[in-house]
């Protein structure tokens, strides 16, 4: 069996799909809009070494492997890939191809390839995957994000909304499910950017600290906090939320860092922002979670590796649970995975606008992860492997909640 027919074999996808391979065989339609060439041997050793997303994934970010077309089209058509391993029988007949070219399976890792140490979900080690992936380049990010800056799930009022226009609705809607006022005084954790930060300032009135450990997200949203004229009410420091010192805010906003916390952390998590509410306080909490309780928490092998280390992902129904058993009364819970889609859709779109000084920025290994993963995550949540929840919850004062009969921020 040739090589493209081999690789066909081995990774699926629908009869629309091309494949071809460095010694000239091909597979499937030969006018295929979508194609996948297989350039090197390298590409084959991969896959046989890390049969699955993993080794897929090293052979596209280091150019072994090419899609030819549109990535996130390409995806969907051999989406099998992310989601299974190649089968026993199809990674046996790699191996033999490889060995029939005296090819080992051995493989140097791409060094865009990250891998931790020390005691998982350590102040140290949390720092060290943050900056992995956040201290990349601000620049990189603005031609990524779009003026928001805002690198968490949009609320898209309209399909047709512009991204910032979406970005300006996920903020407002956090800080009405939060009930913000003039004269209150909120903390937003892992606050990126500075985008929530600013808009509770700015919108509300509101006196806002941010925490993020990534030191380039701090100094861009501090220098764009004094840009705006806000810095006599927003402020966001270089800080791990568990080393916040003061107490008694009026609010909490949550907004993509449970991901990054742990699923064994996550009660400890839940504690430490009880502690700093005042009685009658809210809390939002908003992150990608799993679509049940049952599947495991970490991520899989490119998003852990190339992505977000040490990331890991737990059901909707277990988040509530740990916010009711930390003592927060659960007051409202939505889910937003369409609306991440269309996020991921805009930020795919915004690389490929900038993809020439993406490249330049970062260099081409590292645009090639970005391009995989926002696509791949597109994907996976318009197929509901993964969803984006809101969870409101409220620390009572005595048995008083605060809240409104019905909720006031629809």
């Amino acid at each position: 069996m040739r090589l493209a027919e081999v690789f066909q074999r081995a990774v699926g996808g629908d009869s629309s799909v091309g494949f071809s391979a460095y010694d000239g065989s091909h597979a499937g339609p030969a006018d295929a809009d979508v194609r996948i060439e297989v350039r090197s041997p390298e590409a084959l050793s991969y896959l046989a070494s890390a049969p699955g997303e993993l080794g897929l994934a090293r052979a596209y970010v280091t150019g072994h492997l090419e899609i030819i077309g549109d990535v996130y089209g390409a995806l969907a058509r051999l989406s099998d890939l992310s989601l299974r391993e190649v089968p026993w029988a199809q990674r046996v007949e790699l191996l033999r191809t490889l060995a029939r070219q005296r090819l080992g399976s051995h493989v140097r890792i791409p060094p865009q390839e990250r891998r931790l140490h020390g005691l998982r979900h350590s102040k140290a080690r949390d720092r060290e995957a943050i900056a992995h992936h956040y201290d990349v380049s601000n620049t990189f990010y603005e031609w990524v994000l779009g003026p928001s800056m805002a690198y968490t799930c949009a609320v898209y009022p309209t399909p047709d909304a512009t991204l910032e226009e979406a970005q300006f609705a996920k903020h407002d809607l956090v800080a009405r499910k939060l009930g913000l006022r003039p004269g209150m005084r909120l903390l937003d954790v892992g606050c990126g950017w500075g985008g929530m930060v600013m808009h509770a300032a700015r919108e509300y009135g509101v006196r806002a600290l941010g925490v993020t450990l990534s030191r380039n997200q701090a100094e861009w949203a501090q220098k764009a906090i004094v840009e705006a004229g806000l810095s006599d009410l927003a402020e966001v420091r270089y800080l791990d939320y568990r080393d916040v010192r003061e107490t008694r805010f009026d609010a909490i906003s949550s907004i993509g860092l449970t991901e990054h916390i742990g699923k064994a952390k996550l009660p400890a998590y839940f504690r430490a922002l009880y502690r700093k509410l005042r009685p009658g306080g809210r809390m939002l909490n908003h992150c990608i979670t799993r679509p049940d309780n049952r599947h495991r928490a970490r991520t899989g092998g490119f998003i852990n590796r190339y992505v977000f280390p040490d990331g890991e992902l737990v059901g909707p129904g277990h988040l509530v649970s740990l916010m009711h058993d930390t003592g927060f009364e659960v007051r409202h819970e939505e889910n937003l995975r369409e609306h991440y889609a269309l996020t991921l859709a805009a930020w795919c779109a915004n690389l490929e606008r900038h993809w020439d000084d993406a490249v330049a920025e970062v260099g081409l290994g590292r645009a090639r992860v970005w391009r995989l993963y926002l696509a791949a995550s597109r994907l996976g949540f318009e197929r509901n492997n993964i969803q984006l929840h809101q969870v409101l919850g409220v620390k009572l004062d005595g048995t008083s909640s605060g809240m409104p009969l019905r909720p006031d921020w629809a």
